[in-house]
């Protein structure tokens, strides 16, 4: 029945795994468990998988723990079928397989990250190309120097051909005509922001205008310029402008749908700081929300900051964005299960095991090493020598004796810690692993 898959895994997690398959409502694969003489699958490395399984038998494909250490990959060529990791938590296996059993391609999408250094004419040339680079390394494809009212900036020349040197697109953002000038000469890609007022400066240099309104809410002036630019054969971005909220926030959102249907075939630019900058929210749930909006109106570029100090990871939050709402479009589904970057501070299934459950696991165990789980009712510990169960650790480490072992007591303080924060926001626990934050972490990777 479909692909033959060989499951590895160890002796306590076994009969779980059994159950889990079995239970599987869609199930297009046959499948064989191999126990591979370990007590603790998570404690699983490849070197381990090529001491102990001399043949994989008939298997088409290997899958093994998610927690599986080294270089699993190489293992493909020893046995000559692909060996995959599976999902960190057995109870995670009808999430895998209902995504076929892969992980999703977050390779593609269409939108432009147009990262700000909002605060360019106070920095020094090595700043701002060290600033654009870390904005690169998160997702920017365009780096952006903004220009402040009333500011000097008398390097901006240096700085749009130090950027152009070091690989960026660049684009210069200013309402002031001098510094659009100075920019588009100097070389920037694109300018923003030129008005019906000032579309005389698109004449001047060859860099691409973003055009806004005179007035957000004069979106006629918006069109006619750009009319007058498509009449000249020009090309052109427009952006209505996103404003806070409060502030007329839900009527710009409506500005940008209109602009869509008015010109279905015009390249849109939407701005989202005003609203991730001046919200105190999480800014990952706003940006997945604005990227949708995006999506659904096929803009193709986003203009991003990260200026507040809670909008620290802005640029990284946009890019996995993009690429789970392409992914999402391209298979005309929900933007579910395809990444979870976005969920800095809850898990969709934080408590996979109940207590019954952990209960029984906890009665198969004959050594001392505690083990941590949780379930909606708390925070578990067992060993051999017993199974407690509370919400704060406190009440737990008295009862687990290890007082006069440092070491051992750091430990469990340390993941006990960490089960406490896990079950107060609803995040998944797995003992000995950090907690996962997405894109909100620092060093985290977006894809």
């Amino acid at each position: 029945m479909g692909e033959r898959i060989l499951f590895l895994t160890g002796r306590l997690a076994r009969d779980s795994l059994h159950r889990e398959l079995e239970g599987l409502k869609k199930r297009d694969f046959s499948y064989r468990v191999h126990e591979l003489g370990l007590q603790v699958a998570g404690l699983m490395t490849a070197d381990m998988i090529r001491r102990r399984l001399a043949d994989p038998g008939d298997a088409q494909r290997i899958l093994v723990p998610g927690l599986c250490g080294g270089e699993v990959e190489a293992l493909s060529n020893a046995y000559g079928v692909p060996v995959d990791r599976g999902p960190k938590d057995l109870k995670d296996l009808p999430e895998y397989f209902g995504t076929g059993g892969r992980e999703p391609d977050l390779s593609g999408h269409s939108v432009t990250i147009i990262a700000e250094i909002v605060d360019a004419p106070h920095l020094t040339l090595d700043q701002i190309v060290e600033r654009a680079a870390a904005y690169r390394s998160d997702g920017a494809d365009v780096i952006d120097l903004g220009c402040l009212p009333g500011v000097p900036f008398p390097h901006l020349e240096e700085a749009v051909q130090a950027l152009g040197q070091a690989g960026h697109a660049v684009s210069v953002d200013s309402l002031e005509a001098e510094d659009l000038l100075r920019g588009g000469r100097a070389g920037a890609e694109y300018l923003l922001s030129l008005r019906e007022s000032t579309l005389h400066l698109a004449d001047e240099v060859a860099s691409t205008p973003v055009l806004i309104p005179e007035t957000p809410s004069d979106p006629d002036s918006l069109y006619r310029a750009a009319d007058a630019l498509s009449t000249r054969g020009r090309r052109f971005l427009l952006d209505p402008v996103l404003e806070p909220v409060h502030f007329g926030f839900t009527e710009s959102l409506l500005r940008y749908q209109a602009v869509r249907r008015r010109c279905p075939e015009a390249e849109i630019m939407m701005g989202i700081g005003n609203v991730t900058e001046l919200t105190d929210a999480d800014t990952t749930g706003i940006t997945a929300v604005l990227m949708g909006v995006v999506s659904e109106l096929d803009i193709g570029a986003v203009l991003t900051t990260e200026v507040s100090p809670h909008a620290h990871t802005a640029v990284r939050e946009v890019d996995i964005a993009r690429r789970i709402m392409f992914a999402a479009k391209r298979d005309a589904a929900l933007p579910r299960r395809y990444h979870s970057g976005l969920m800095a501070l809850k898990h969709r299934k934080p408590f996979p095991h109940d207590s019954e459950e952990v209960a029984q696991t906890a009665a198969a165990i004959r050594d001392p090493s505690f083990r941590i789980q949780l379930t909606r009712e708390g925070i578990h510990v067992y060993n051999r020598d017993g199974h407690r169960i509370a919400t704060d650790p406190f009440e737990l480490f008295p009862g687990l004796g290890v007082e006069d072992d440092a070491s051992h007591a750091f430990y469990l303080g340390v993941e006990l810690g960490r089960a406490q924060i896990a079950w107060q926001l609803g995040k998944r626990y797995l003992q000995d692993n950090e907690l996962e934050w997405g894109v909100a972490a620092r060093g985290a990777a977006s894809r």
